[in-house]
């Protein structure tokens, strides 16, 4: 065991996050997402929601300030309301130190492109709808 380190954050979680770089992408991906079939490196965390994962990888890795958007949401289609746990993640980047960063919103299979090529892929059992955010990785300065 180790101190400090959240209970959703599983060893290979941690290994990956520490293998990636400046730039390097994460996505962290619900229950309907295709993960295995996009994945370079995937990681199961069944069972696990994406606010608690999410909330836990930003207390331990920086987002990019250097990149025009460092998170990125899954658009849901031309409706005009956002996907009610928008408004958790919001609240998540509020609270762990990110609450200048304004996540960008990119169409279904613009997403998935950009999926492809993130370093690795969490698969959750989300089931809330279009819950599919990608994390950009910083510095620490």
């Amino acid at each position: 065991m180790l101190k400090n380190i959240p209970h959703c954050i599983s060893p290979n979680l941690l290994k990956i996050l520490m293998e990636m770089g400046h730039g390097d992408e994460i996505v962290i991906a619900d229950g309907n997402f295709p993960a295995a079939s996009h994945a370079l490196n995937l990681i199961r965390l069944d069972g696990l929601h994406i606010p608690e994962i999410l909330e836990a990888i930003l207390t331990l890795m920086p987002l990019d300030t250097y990149a025009d958007s460092s998170v990125f949401y899954m658009m849901h289609g031309p409706e005009t309301s956002a996907p009610p746990i928008w408004k958790k993640y919001e609240k998540i980047l509020q609270n762990t130190d990110n609450q200048t960063v304004t996540p960008a919103k990119l169409e279904r299979f613009r997403f998935y492109e950009q999926a492809k090529q993130a370093y690795a892929i969490i698969a959750t059992s989300e089931q809330a709808l279009y819950a599919n955010i990608i994390l950009k990785k910083g510095v620490i300065t």
